[in-house]
């Protein structure tokens, strides 16, 4: 179980961040969602892990971001896990984008999630995945000149 954790954990709380904006509940959904494996520990296919722990992920950051007491926002902080400075920046203009789209680029670009993967995953079709992909590529496009032509 403690290799499992290892080698998602940060997966987890980058898609939870991605959804929650909140450095805290990011934190809070990665514990709930370690929790409900552990539940469920004997129930997932070997080799389907990942899968099963993003599906978690988006579903319980789903239903707290439905949660009525949930009207607070935390600024990112510097501590989020990347491997390179470039990556922090393109996420942090990623976490500006719509909640839905920000899921749909998250999925696909930093965990390599298909199109297919990413519908299941989210509980959509896949071209409605595809458009959010479309609408994030020409957001973040203008995003990207901006910063390059100021």
């Amino acid at each position: 179980m403690l290799a499992l954790y290892d080698a998602h954990k940060n997966m987890v709380y980058r898609l939870a961040l991605s959804f929650l904006k909140s450095v805290p509940d990011a934190e809070d959904a990665v514990q709930q969602v370690f929790l409900r494996l552990l539940e469920y520990r004997g129930r997932i296919a070997p080799g389907k892990e990942r899968a099963w722990l993003a599906a978690v992920t988006a579903n319980l950051c789903r239903d707290m971001l439905r949660a009525a007491n949930r009207r607070r926002t935390e600024p990112l902080t510097e501590d989020i896990p990347f491997h390179t400075p470039e990556e922090s920046d393109v996420f942090r203009l990623v976490m500006e984008l719509s909640a839905g789209e920000r899921a749909a680029v998250y999925l696909y670009y930093y965990e390599g999630y298909s199109t297919a993967e990413t519908a299941k995953i989210l509980g959509l079709s896949q071209t409605a995945v595809t458009s959010r992909l479309d609408r994030a590529r020409r957001h973040l496009r203008g995003k990207l000149e901006e910063v390059r032509y100021g």
